[in-house]
């Protein structure tokens, strides 16, 4: 008695064939719809894919983004929104996948790179795709001296805090710092205060994305700072060097007509 195997999927169904894995949040809405996503498509191993699907939200997407930066495996990656908000995701559709993901706009971004030095000497270096920020620890506000490339060009601002953002994060914190929009194009950062003290007129500055900044914390013992790259966190520190990393570029794909520069340069005219 022949018994017949499982029926081959139609070659647009067959994503593992094209070298596409399929990535999800713990989330329940991101796990159901990768079990129906699993029914309907074939695909392969994470570690063997050339492309990746990711379902979930923002934070997910760069959870996804940092490991493949930490493990040196940067691959496209395609988001579909399984989350909260999703400005770095693509909307939700179970049907012409393989399609959508050929005819995707490729956009590619450059992390951050924080390095900071504690008060106790110690040294952590960590890539953010969105920005790095400067927070107080305690209620006291923070005296930080601002430099670029060597110069000092803010010798003291109190504040809550101050942060660096790349065009891709520049609709994230930043814009609720009420720092500037910069389209993806644009090749600068945004130096944004947060709840300035003094100077109290000054919001910030837009510079070009060859600069290095760098940040001293003055009082470091008596008013605390935290630095955080993205999600990763460095209390106490005294310096704080961030600068642009093109050497380690990273991939988004982006239905054409939900492109992520598209939606940046939107979000000047959102109410």
């Amino acid at each position: 008695m022949n018994r017949a195997g499982p029926s081959p999927r139609p070659p647009e169904r067959d994503l593992a064939a094209r070298r596409i894995g399929l990535v999800s949040s713990p989330g329940e809405a991101a796990k159901a719809a990768e079990a129906m996503l699993r029914r309907r498509y074939s695909w392969a191993d994470e570690d063997e894919a050339e492309t990746l699907v990711a379902l979930g939200g923002d934070g997910f997407m760069l959870q996804t983004l940092h490991a493949m930066l930490e493990d040196g495996s940067a691959r496209p990656v395609f988001g579909m929104n399984r989350g909260t908000f999703g400005f770095l995701m693509n909307d939700w559709r179970l049907d012409c996948l393989q399609e959508r993901i050929a005819n995707a706009k490729h956009i590619r971004v450059a992390p951050l790179n924080m390095e900071a030095t504690t008060i106790r000497g110690e040294t952590w270096n960590h890539p953010a795709i969105n920005e790095v920020s400067l927070l107080r620890e305690t209620r006291q506000t923070a005296k930080i001296e601002i430099s670029v490339n060597g110069r000092v060009v803010m010798p003291e601002l109190v504040a809550d805090g101050v942060l660096v953002a790349t065009p891709a994060g520049s609709t994230a914190y930043n814009l609720s710092a009420h720092g500037p929009i910069l389209p993806l194009a644009a090749k600068m950062l945004a130096l944004t205060s947060i709840s300035p003290f003094r100077p109290r007129r000054w919001s910030g500055a837009i510079l070009p994305d060859d600069v290095s900044v760098r940040f001293r914390v003055l009082e470091a013992d008596k008013r605390p700072v935290a630095a955080v790259a993205d999600q990763f966190e460095v209390r106490e520190v005294c310096t704080v060097d961030v600068s642009l990393d093109r050497s380690r570029s990273l991939t988004l794909l982006f239905d054409p007509e939900h492109a992520l520069d598209e939606r940046i340069a939107m979000e000047q005219f959102a109410t």
